[in-house]
């Protein structure tokens, strides 16, 4: 049974006080993909890229197990490119370039080897798209987990609402989810978003770890301290694979098992903001992963 991420497959162009790339394999699925395959190994993509994006690109999804039938390319045209400079902080970053190209038409195709899709990641993307690719699905996945933005919040709040409905988790981060839910307190919030539809719901702070909610249960994990943070684009993409590809490799939904793909999803996301774009990924080790699991648990054990 498959896990299916749809998401952007990207080129990005990236500046952090560190240093700077030109363009890089990027986008919301190829980290969430590349994550995600450390966990379970029926991972396949559905996307969208021009025919400037190469074989060579395309291997770097392919080398990881990860299926990409579903990625369509598109002859003549060029694929998603961003680019951005951050700040000092490294929390807050400027747009500079953001070319949709092959992005803005895209109607996602589901080849018929994806319909055993049994764990959904809908990545950012329009709530139409995404409501598309679950009634293009015989059969609803066990698990559907979505993440989306403020600005689908801005420009598609009703089509948002409806997409919501029909998830199992929502992942936003806290200034999202105080604009979805007109909420600032993030407790409120949650009770809020939580009679929207979605069973759980994930509110990621950045370098301040993460909250999920389910019912009247809680539960906070921090973000590893870090000396140095070289580049945090796709650090979120990261943690929801990391998060789904944990969820398929245990197989029971249940709260513990969201807590324990919460502290997986985090220990991906440390790991990618270490080098550029998905350079710190490619090469994990089981060894390595187990190490940051055990920094994670260091952080919040203690005794009374």
């Amino acid at each position: 049974m498959s896990l299916i991420i749809i998401g952007s497959v990207a080129f990005d162009a990236i500046e952090t006080p560190f240093g700077k790339t030109d363009k890089i394999v990027g986008g919301a699925a190829t980290y969430a993909g590349l994550a995600a395959s450390y966990f379970y190994k029926d991972v396949k993509i559905v996307g969208v890229v021009g025919d400037d994006f190469t074989q060579g690109n395309i291997d770097i999804l392919n080398n990881h197990g990860i299926d990409t039938e579903g990625l369509q390319v598109k002859q003549g045209e060029k694929s998603f490119f961003w680019s951005g400079k951050y700040h000092n902080d490294m929390n807050s970053r400027d747009t500079l370039i953001t070319e949709l190209n092959v992005l803005a038409d895209f109607d996602p195709v589901i080849p018929e080897s994806y319909q055993d899709c049994e764990y959904l990641m809908l990545g950012n993307l329009t709530p139409q798209v995404q409501q598309t690719v679950i009634k293009r699905l015989k059969n609803r996945p066990k698990l559907i987990v979505m993440d989306t933005m403020n600005f689908w919040m801005d420009i598609a709040m009703d089509d948002l609402l409806e997409t919501i409905k029909m998830v199992d988790v929502l992942t936003i981060n806290d200034e999202e989810a105080r604009q979805l839910s007109g909420e600032y307190s993030l407790m409120k919030a949650a009770t809020k978003i939580l009679t929207m539809g979605p069973k759980y719901l994930i509110i990621k702070k950045g370098e301040h770890g993460a909250l999920l909610f389910h019912q009247d249960q809680v539960f906070s994990t921090p973000a590893l301290p870090l000396a140095e943070v070289f580049d945090p684009t796709g650090a979120g993409d990261t943690f929801a694979g990391g998060f789904i590809g944990y969820m398929a490799k245990v197989g029971t939904i249940n709260f513990n098992n969201m807590k324990n793909a919460i502290i997986f999803g985090s220990a991906l996301a440390s790991f990618c903001v270490e080098k550029f774009g998905t350079e710190r990924i490619l090469n994990l080790t089981d060894a390595q992963i187990e190490e940051r699991i055990k920094e994670f648990v260091k952080l919040s054990s203690f005794t009374i």
